[in-house]
């Protein structure tokens, strides 16, 4: 199983451990473009700050982002499981996670960035400021920027196996599944039950739970019938859209009574 992750906006300082090495994060395959959008918004936060933080969207009580980016080769580095904060990753919990489901966390779950196009949850990054949506005067829109890419990684990345879409619209523009990667796609929303309505802030709680529920069970869904029937077992109601058509992802409801 492998599960999509978004970022968080808001993420912990990043400490004072070894800095980046650009070699040591998963997916190498996605290290040119990896240094392609360091080198720019290093260069950029490192220059004019009004002009920084008018290409990364900041106010002025973000200022110090700026300042940030521009140490990134050589602030310290942690894994991005504590670096990443914020309502999903709250609920998820790795830390308190038991070893066993800490390691399914480490070989199942990917974050998806602006920065570094996706990482693992134990490699390490430091802190950083820069959100998908972020249009780099020399690169373009980091959405374009990723997908060529992420087309060549990520399938491999895959597998066989299912694949667990939890990412925002911003970070799925990144990388669509195709083929038969996407028919072993499940993508969720998380509904107000009574009313049938897209929660938002409760939505990545409760996809966060749902992360935590299937780690700390030890469940291995193969497809997304199966990762049905767990849920189910788990306790989560869930409303099934299978795929009209070949070649396309599977949409899974997950209906939540009180909205928390």
């Amino acid at each position: 199983m492998l599960v999509l992750l978004p970022p968080s906006e808001g993420k912990a300082p990043s400490g004072r451990g070894a800095s980046l090495k650009l070699e040591s994060l998963s997916l190498p395959g996605l290290n040119e473009a990896r240094e392609a959008v360091l080198g720019e918004l290093v260069e950029l936060c490192a220059g004019d700050e009004d002009k920084a933080r008018d290409v990364l969207g900041l106010s002025e009580g973000l200022r110090g982002e700026v300042a940030k980016n521009a140490a990134l080769r050589t602030a310290g580095a942690r894994p991005a499981g504590e670096i990443y904060t914020g309502v999903l990753y709250d609920a998820l919990d790795l830390a308190s996670l038991d070893a066993a489901a800490k390691k399914r966390a480490a070989r199942s779950l990917l974050v998806f960035s602006g920065l570094w196009g996706a990482v693992g949850v134990t490699d390490k990054i430091p802190s950083y400021r820069c959100s998908m949506g972020v249009k780099l005067p020399g690169l373009g829109a980091l959405g374009g920027h990723w997908r060529a890419p992420m087309a060549g990684v990520l399938p491999e990345a895959a597998g066989d196996g299912l694949v667990l879409d939890l990412r925002s619209s911003a970070y799925a523009a990144a990388w669509k599944p195709k083929g038969e990667v996407a028919a072993r796609t499940a993508t969720v929303r998380v509904l107000h039950a009574p009313t049938r309505k897209v929660v938002s802030h409760f939505n990545k709680a409760t996809k966060g739970r749902i992360v935590r529920s299937l780690l700390t069970a030890g469940a291995a869904p193969e497809g997304p019938a199966e990762l049905v029937e767990a849920l189910r077992d788990l306790g989560y109601e869930v409303e099934v859209a299978a795929p009209d058509k070949a070649g396309k992802a599977w949409t899974l409801d997950v209906l939540v009574t009180e909205i928390h």
